[in-house]
């Protein structure tokens, strides 16, 4: 069972929602949501904000801290995560920032990636991914990480609560 299919299978157990910020990824996110059938009973959609300005101005990322540090970075990750819930009305809200290549972007290598959660209860997590490869397989694995983490508070899972906390991988 793929990862999407895993956390619409969870989200739908509790009768939660869950809606998706995406840059790097470009709408892949949402896609493999979307390739689940019955999708739609938990996923209420997503905002590709590839231009940092959709950042701050539809999903709220603090316009200071982009100015200051750019589109890539934790805190960047977690209020996009934030900010989807907020703006789609949903339990659950997770979100990708990085450089897919093939330059490196705000200062940032190529192959930096952070993806967030953020959900009912005050729940905030991030996980910092250093990738690499060609920019779709950099693009792809964003996918994949962001919903393992998504799959992992949904489960539980002390490893995923403790990755914030100690700065990633």
């Amino acid at each position: 069972m793929t990862a999407a299919a895993r956390v619409l299978r969870s989200l739908g157990a509790r009768g939660e929602t869950l809606a998706v910020a995406e840059s790097l990824t470009g709408g892949l996110v949402a896609a493999e949501l979307t390739a689940v059938p019955g999708a739609s009973r938990s996923f209420r959609g997503s905002v590709t904000a590839y231009a940092t300005s959709l950042k701050r101005d539809v999903l709220g990322v603090d316009g200071s801290l982009l100015a200051e540090h750019g589109a890539v970075g934790p805190e960047v990750a977690v209020q996009m995560a934030a900010g989807v819930r907020r703006v789609l009305d949903a339990d659950w809200g997770i979100s990708t920032t990085g450089v897919a290549g093939p330059e490196p972007q705000d200062g940032q290598p190529v192959g930096t990636v952070y993806v967030a959660v953020a959900g009912p209860s005050g729940v905030e997590k991030v996980t910092a991914l250093r990738l690499n490869g060609r920019r779709a397989d950099i693009r792809n694995e964003s996918v994949r990480s962001v919903l393992e983490l998504l799959a992992g508070e949904l489960g539980g899972n002390a490893r995923a609560q403790d990755t914030e906390q100690h700065g990633g991988n």
